[in-house]
């Protein structure tokens, strides 16, 4: 399910990619460079789309046909990766060169996917004195991006440029890997802003050889129960941990965490001074019976977290982390985890906590187990919590205390909140879709992984024995809404915040990074290359979310008749006005106007010369259609006003548009 979560928003970006590259490169040499592309696009629509049929997402396959959904959908994300790194270079300035002079090969993915049954692994960038290697990031969001971003290095004696070659303040921290001590390489942290759709560029090189370049911060090491064989990295000076509460903190909240079991145990908000306790927790269901199909646990989750953990505390001016590889009854432990924050201006980085999670649950000692993490709060939520559905609706959930326990698990796509009587809110989003339960007021729970002996009689005939390690991440996220909510409007209030909505797009669309060539200097300066490149000429609507752009049939794209070969879908989310809060939504403000957008305005030296309203699978088309709003006492177009072009779409409306692009060349 996280490899489809991965290659679903993969193939989102680089269907953004093949649109742009496709347009933008009309009239040139390179302009039928994406077309080269489009059976294997079509291969990877079709790879996606064969996993989520019901046995493959549901995890209800026998192990010969769930290696053939890895080995496809592997397959798929590297010929997604590759395309993408041509079009970075195409984008970058190619556009213009001449077919044999045109190098669509100086970028590669920075994650390296070595194996479908492998978690993947980050390219290094590794630099000798006096050469630099550039950096590019895509941003596949309709909205610009000012993030904390992070590369792997070999070396602390490293610095970073932008694109004007002007020095950029970052810090430099030891990349600590489970089950491993002493870590090979190193992370670098910048804040980076990202243009929407767009790219940025920066140049990573020697910090002494680069004289404008100004060396990265090393971060500060703190240590507690140090893991075996345990050498503290040079240059870095490490220091023993003597409080029984460690704490990390940025501009906006602080965490703290229990050096004796290094578990969360709370979070404070700096603005206000509220405090919010929240216990974190490793546990262990035990089964008889449970099988891909049904989960029959036998009694409640144990704890399996025991005191004398390692512990490792990393702070910087962009990044603070706590690494923890809890103490349990069995050795090696199933899971380790690393909570961050981030440091940063007019970012949503700052209101979020980053939670990632290391699960192995590959001996037989763990046979029969289902692993959860466990977050207790003292929210008063009356037994009830919400969940997503699909990404686009939340549904509130109660747990009956009449039924078995199993009863009370639902699913969570993406999205899970507490709220509680005073307007306090406590939210999980997820990168992958896991099951989650309130099974006591104030608390949520979320299933990480399942190792099962037992068929469930279900038609299956085989047990879950196919584990390999894997990473889940979490945003935490903490809000308060604007008004004391009465009883009633506590359990009714079902919309994310628009904070919300932003935090699980990032989440869910992250940018790509990809590394050129290692350059000399002075030739890096003076290259063709572009160094950005930034398609919108509107800012989006905070509220509005690009669900797709791109070429339905690639393959029928130089033989069709049909002029509106490019389809854009458009969503308006739908949010809860309560939690409303200005400062935070570092981007575009909503209001009377937010509703609207003007299509022909949309994009920079492209041109939209015509364009269709079209059903949401893109079959039946209608220039205009309407949406009649009885309860405002009023009829509101939906389609195109006037002679501009003009959209109007209401809070939880989706719309599909075909459009006709050219770059006038």
């Amino acid at each position: 399910k996280s490899i489809d979560r991965i290659l679903e928003e993969t193939l989102r970006a680089a269907d953004i990619l093949f649109s742009l590259s496709l347009a933008y490169c009309q009239g040139s040499d390179l302009d039928a460079f994406p077309l080269a592309f489009s059976p294997k696009l079509i291969s990877a629509r079709r790879n996606l789309a064969l996993f989520q049929h019901h046995d493959g997402i549901t995890g209800t396959a026998k192990n010969h046909v769930v290696l053939d959904y890895a080995v496809r959908m592997h397959t798929a994300l590297l010929d997604l990766e590759t395309f993408m790194a041509q079009a970075v270079g195409a984008l970058l300035g190619k556009r213009e060169a001449k077919p044999q002079s045109a190098d669509l090969d100086v970028f590669m993915p920075e994650v390296n996917r070595k194996a479908h049954d492998m978690l993947p692994v980050r390219n290094v960038v590794d630099i000798s004195s006096g050469e630099v290697q550039r950096v590019v990031i895509y941003n596949p969001l309709e909205e610009a991006l000012n993030q904390v971003m992070m590369i792997l290095v070999e070396t602390t004696d490293i610095c970073i440029v932008d694109s004007n070659w002007e020095p950029v303040e970052s810090q430099v921290s030891p990349e600590w890997v489970a089950g491993n001590g002493n870590p090979a390489k190193y992370r670098l942290h910048w804040h980076a802003e990202i243009p929407s759709l767009g790219f940025q560029t920066f140049f990573i090189s020697s910090a002494k050889k680069l004289p404008s370049c100004k060396p990265a911060e090393l971060a500060q090491v703190k240590i507690f129960n140090l893991p075996p064989g345990f050498s503290c990295p040079s240059p870095y000076m490490c220091t023993k941990i003597e409080e029984e509460i460690v704490t990390i903190h940025n501009q906006h909240q602080s965490l703290a965490f229990s050096v004796e079991h290094g578990q969360l145990v709370y979070v404070k908000n700096l603005e206000d001074g509220t405090r919010l306790s929240l216990k974190e927790d490793i546990a262990f269901y035990s089964s008889r019976g449970s099988g891909a199909y049904l989960f029959k646990p036998v009694g409640e989750a144990k704890s399996i977290i025991q005191s004398g953990g390692s512990i490792i505390v990393t702070t910087g001016p962009f990044m603070q982390e706590v690494y923890t590889h809890p103490k349990s009854d069995r050795n090696p432990s199933p899971c380790s985890r690393k909570a961050r924050l981030y440091n940063g201006k007019d970012s949503i980085q700052v209101f979020l906590v980053e939670m990632e999670y290391h699960v192995e649950l590959l001996d037989h000692q763990y046979d029969d187990k289902e692993l959860i993490v466990r977050y207790e709060t003292d929210l008063d939520t009356s037994n009830t919590f919400f969940s997503d559905l699909n990404g686009f609706q939340t549904i509130a959930r109660e747990n009956r205390e009449k039924i078995p326990l199993q009863g009370n698990y639902y699913p969570m796509p993406s999205l899970a909140f507490l709220q509680g009587r005073d307007g306090h809110r406590f939210s999980i989003h997820s990168h992958q879709a896991l099951g989650v339960a309130s099974l006591k007021t104030g608390a949520l729970e979320v299933m990480l992984d399942r190792r099962l002996t037992r068929d469930d009689d279900r038609g299956l005939g085989q047990g879950i024995l196919d584990n390999r390690p894997m990473d889940a991440h979490f945003h935490l996220l903490f809000e308060r809404s604007n008004r004391v909510l009465q009883p009633s409007i506590a359990s009714a209030v079902h919309m994310p915040s628009l904070l919300s909505h932003r935090v699980s797009m990032q989440l869910s669309y992250p940018v790509h990074k990809f590394l050129g060539k290692v350059e000399n200097a002075l030739e890096a300066s003076s290259s063709s290359l572009h160094k950005t490149f930034s398609p919108l000429a509107v800012e989006f609507p905070c509220d509005f979310h690009i669900v797709s752009l791109k070429v339905p049939q690639p393959l029928e794209f130089l033989r069709s008749k049909a002029t509106e070969k490019y389809a854009l879908t458009i969503h308006r989310k739908g949010w809860d006005v309560s939690y409303h809060k200005k400062d935070q939504l570092c981007c575009r403000e909503v209001g009377d106007e937010g509703g609207r957008l003007d299509l022909f305005d949309i994009f920079k030296n492209l041109h939209v010369k015509n364009a269709k309203v079209s059903s949401l699978n893109l079959v039946h088309d209608n220039l205009y259609y309407e949406l009649n709003e009885e309860s405002l006492g009023r009829k509101q177009r939906v389609g195109f006003g006037g002679k501009k072009g003009v959209i109007n779409l209401f809070p939880m409306e989706i719309q599909s548009l075909k459009l006709e692009l050219s770059n006038g060349k």
